[in-house]
């Protein structure tokens, strides 16, 4: 489909496609000059963001966040949707495959734009603003996974979640690492604008917050990791402690259990509560000296 948001009348043209085909495109890019490897790059769902100048024409690629992705998406193609602008100072030329929300609040709110580099940098902020509420939401479910860690309150899947966020919050760490050339070299076309100064600004809130979510997921990761093997440490404390009880007295055990023909002990009135005696004293002088030492 495509929708013209803007005519030269309004002082530049906005063309807005949605999930054009080859031959669709083919005829916007004759129509306005495109170069053709940006084009073929339009038609690659999973492009990484980019910028290039070619001649005056700028072509950006960004990724925003598919709210409709699964929940256990955590891969760049599953978590994003590519939004592709061409950028000209008569011209911008939107390319999706799918529509989002925040763009739709950007046509409702800010059609009424004189330049064509403050639509641009409006596009860019509002595709940009599209992870925050992810990012918050993953910041709630840390906290959630935090405190049931500590209370030692049992969640299924676990580690399998604490794992789904990580991954996550990395591709989307990833996407806002590579974002960073676009932000840059806009800067570079028109430092001027308060447009972009306002995208900047948007830009570090954003890296900011990703920055501490990853932090706080690794350092849960981390913790729990801490936790379960300071509950292993503790389960092998207890057997160790109740191997050291039982080990001499396995050992007489098995000594007058031999049943050789001479063992005079065997015979003595005493032997059978001798040894018993013998056992209670090893046991009561184990207990004595592993209270001395802290380890019970």
């Amino acid at each position: 489909m495509i929708r013209t948001i803007r005519t030269k009348a309004d002082g530049f043209e906005w063309i807005d496609v949605i999930n054009p085909d080859a031959d669709e495109l083919g005829k916007i890019a004759a129509q306005y000059n495109l170069h053709p490897s940006a084009v073929q790059d339009c038609m690659q769902p999973e492009h990484l963001p980019k910028f290039e100048l070619i001649d005056e024409t700028v072509f950006i690629i960004y990724r925003y966040f598919d709210i409709d992705c699964p929940r256990n998406a955590d891969t760049i193609h599953e978590l994003s949707r590519k939004l592709a602008i061409f950028f000209h100072k008569d011209f911008i030329i939107t390319i999706h495959r799918k529509e989002f929300v925040q763009y739709d609040e950007l046509l409702k709110k800010h059609t009424h734009h004189q330049h064509p580099f403050d639509v641009l940098c409006l596009l860019i902020k509002y595709a940009m603003n599209s992870y925050e509420t992810p990012i918050t939401k993953v910041d709630s479910e840390i906290d959630f996974y935090e405190s049931r860690i500590f209370l030692k309150k049992k969640i299924p899947d676990l580690l399998r979640n604490l794992y789904l966020i990580k991954r996550k919050i990395y591709v989307i760490r990833k996407l806002s690492t590579l974002s960073k050339e676009i932000i840059e070299k806009l800067g570079a076309t028109n430092k001027k604008s308060p447009y972009f100064h306002d995208l900047r600004d948007h830009y570090i809130k954003l890296e900011t917050l990703i920055e501490e979510v990853s932090d706080s997921i690794q350092s849960l990761l981390n913790i729990y990791i801490s936790l379960s093997s300071q509950r292993t440490n503790e389960v092998m404390r207890i057997l160790t402690v109740f191997t050291a009880f039982f080990l001499p007295l396995t050992f007489i055990v098995g000594v007058y259990g031999m049943n050789f023909k001479f063992m005079p002990e065997l015979e003595h009135p005493l032997g059978y509560p001798g040894v018993l005696i013998g056992m209670l004293i090893i046991t009561v002088s184990i207990w004595i000296w592993f209270k001395r030492k802290g380890w019970i």
